[in-house]
């Protein structure tokens, strides 16, 4: 299978891709030759802020009866999930940090608070995805297995409600990426073994239980022990529902004890109840709201119009260079302010991210300017958009993809600069009148 796409690394000899990797192999060398202690304490810092956040979050959730407590406390929540996730957690397990040989910010010990195992997650993600970015059969990242996100791939039925089970995708990513992480199709091959398998499935269990004990069990038994105690000091004063939900329930029953149980729950319950349910409808809520983001900046920067795929015969036998092209046209970056690059884990660097992974990620603001002047002198695209623009890009595409058929969309040509960007003179209706002037004369 070919891609009707033309490379955009096809007018290069082997000659410029061999000077191309010695560039971006001279970006790396430069920027690991300047870590120190401003990058030791950005990573710290942003750790320190994270867990400021989900302290602050938690500590709002013990009022979260409260509807703006709530509100405030499912936001911080929220806000921390994504930094542990995206800027924390991700780059971390990439292996940005471990030059700083510190035992608790390395790869080898690190893990995050979402369903996919450390260890399934970098053999899918660090190795096949990133090694085999965008060649169709074997980046698993495309479409993560049940999706058709590019014409080339072969369409099948299922895909008709792919547009469906995007949204439940979005809303419940971390447990999507995790089966997707399982490698099914490796398993039918018979390349992963079954024993293999159980154990991925057994540790997906651990995380599961872990985060369910400690978001929808912990935490609520925690705000609700912290209403009751409350309670207990304003002796009984704190507004709350007239009746137990479980001393509705009893009632239900019938019976003499149980409605005697029932009042004495009346009396106890009902206020930390509300709150214990409130602390786990938050928790619920933040889960979400990582999940939507993570979603949103992932396939923003792998899936929208600009981004080049490749069969598998492009790539074969493919040199240094080539491999740079195949990451630096495979992606497309993100625009924004610094906080937003923080938010997404600097994946609104995923250009950058791509040809870097293991660059610790605070350094891609600052080498994005000489990626972009490598991309104008070889006349290479350089794939940038807004936010908005980019995810339209890609529900077009899932939409229109789930039915046969189907074309590449429009690739962007060599990047130009800034000229780009600006309003070319051709384009001008002065400069259109000052041409059709003649020349010379009197």
């Amino acid at each position: 299978m070919t891609t009707s796409a033309q490379s955009p690394l096809a007018h290069l000899s082997d000659e410029q891709l061999a000077e191309l990797a010695k560039e971006f192999d001279a970006i790396h060398a430069e920027v690991y030759a300047d870590l120190g202690d401003r990058d030791r304490r950005y990573i710290t810092s942003v750790i320190s802020a994270q867990r400021q956040l989900a302290a602050a979050g938690r500590a709002l959730l013990l009022a979260s009866a409260s509807k703006p407590a709530w509100l405030a406390g499912t936001a911080c929540l929220g806000l921390a999930k994504i930094l542990e996730n995206m800027e924390i957690g991700h780059n971390i397990m990439h292996g940005q940090w471990d030059w700083m040989n510190d035992p608790a910010i390395h790869s080898a010990v690190w893990d995050w608070d979402t369903a996919s195992t450390a260890e399934s997650w970098k053999h899918s993600h660090n190795f096949v995805h990133h090694t085999f970015t965008n060649i169709l059969g074997k980046d698993k990242d495309l479409g993560y297995e049940i999706m058709r996100i590019d014409p080339n791939q072969k369409w099948s039925p299922v895909y008709l409600a792919q547009p469906l089970y995007n949204v439940l995708l979005m809303a419940f990513f971390e447990w999507g990426v995790a089966l997707h992480d399982l490698d099914l199709e490796a398993i039918r091959r018979g390349e992963k073994s079954r024993a293999e398998m159980l154990r991925d499935l057994k540790g997906i269990g651990v995380k599961a239980r872990a985060q369910v004990i400690k978001d929808y069990v912990g935490w609520p038994l925690v705000s609700a022990a912290a209403f009751g105690a409350a309670q207990l000091v304003a002796r009984g004063r704190l507004p709350q529902p007239g009746t137990s939900r479980v001393g509705r329930r009893l009632r239900a029953l019938g019976g003499r004890r149980a409605g005697a149980v029932a009042n004495v729950l009346d009396r106890a319950l009902p206020g930390a109840e509300r709150t214990f349910l409130a602390t786990a409808a938050a928790d619920f809520t933040a889960n979400i709201i990582r999940n939507v983001w993570a979603h949103g900046i992932i396939f923003c920067g792998h899936f929208p119009d600009q981004a080049y795929t490749f069969s598998q015969e492009e790539a074969e036998n493919e040199s240094r260079g080539s491999w740079y092209g195949r990451q630096l046209v495979g992606a497309a970056n993100i625009e924004g302010g610094p906080l937003f690059h923080i938010l997404s884990g600097n994946l609104g660097y995923q250009v950058e991210h791509h040809l870097f992974p293991d660059m610790p990620s605070s350094r891609y603001a600052e080498i994005a300017p000489k990626v972009k002047e490598i991309c104008e002198r070889y006349q290479l695209p350089y794939n940038a958009g807004p936010l908005l623009q980019q995810w339209w890009m890609v529900h077009r595409s899932l939409a229109r993809l789930a039915f046969p058929g189907g074309e590449p969309r429009p690739k962007p040509g060599p990047y130009r600069g800034e000229a780009d960007r600006a309003v070319r003179a051709a384009d001008s209706e002065a400069a259109r009148f000052r041409a059709r002037v003649p020349a010379g004369g009197r």
